[in-house]
């Protein structure tokens, strides 16, 4: 039986001398590295592969290697580095807000976040599943150039919000394989990917989803008083800032 381990840097292998009955894994590294860190695992025993993600809420897995498999325990997994992901993914969110601010209809609204949802879907399964590749530091760039281009379209030419959702899916597509690269680094083998990144893509979606309900009604709440251009305006300019920023330091650094 052996283990491989990756934890955002090359990845470590662990074998057991002999024959292992009952398995108790524990990661305590946030300790040292803190909360934003992950250790992605892959378990290989004869007969069968597992593989899961520790979060500091998720130390410890324990697994009974005669037994029944870790099955939705490691999909939970990927589920819960998913939601970790993108709330921790500021980039991403600053794109999807600066998506947001013109306002519109609940269908407009409706439009742009399924069409962001459908394209970083999309390109995640293409590059997780080994398919489509692109350079992470072209991805990278990219995806800081897109949060300037929506925050600059705010502020000088009255986006169209009906038509919103064509920007919404293009840049989505980038920022899927963006989203793949925490996948990408552990060699999930091809039986077990597929459940590895339907949890991860739900936790995508779940977090995604907890950003967009505090979002719209604040500013539901804000349309039509004197704070709504205000906000709009300035938070384009502080979105465009950081998506400058982030463009530079992706290319030239």
């Amino acid at each position: 039986m052996s283990a491989k381990i990756s934890e955002r840097r090359p990845a470590s292998d662990f074998a057991c001398a002999g024959a292992v009955r009952d398995l108790v894994l524990r990661d305590d590294l946030f300790d040292v590295f803190g909360l934003d860190y992950h250790t992605l695992a892959r378990l290989d025993a004869p007969g069968r592969t597992e593989q899961f993600a520790f979060a500091p809420e998720t130390r410890e897995t324990r697994l009974r290697l005669d037994g029944p498999g870790v099955g939705g325990r490691g999909a939970a997994s990927f589920v819960l580095l998913g939601v970790e992901h993108i709330l921790s993914g500021y980039d991403h969110l600053l794109f999807l807000l600066g998506l947001l601010l013109p306002g519109g209809g609940p269908w407009a609204m409706a439009k742009i976040i399924t069409a962001f949802t459908l394209a970083h879907s999309v390109t995640l399964a293409l590059a997780v599943l080994d398919l489509v590749r692109l350079p992470d530091r072209l991805v990278e760039a990219v995806i800081g150039l897109s949060i300037a281009a929506v925050a600059a379209e705010n502020l000088w030419l009255r986006p169209t919000v009906t038509r919103r959702w064509v920007v919404s899916f293009a840049f989505g597509l980038v920022h899927g394989f963006g989203f793949s690269s925490a996948l990408l680094e552990l060699d999930l083998p091809s039986h077990g990917l597929v459940v590895s990144l339907v949890g991860f893509n739900v936790g995508v979606e779940l977090g995604q989803a907890l950003v967009v309900a505090v979002a719209l009604p604040v500013l539901a709440l804000l349309r039509g008083t004197a704070w709504d251009r205000r906000l709009a305006r300035g938070s384009s300019v502080a979105i465009l800032l950081a998506g400058v920023v982030l463009f530079l330091e992706r290319t030239l650094l």
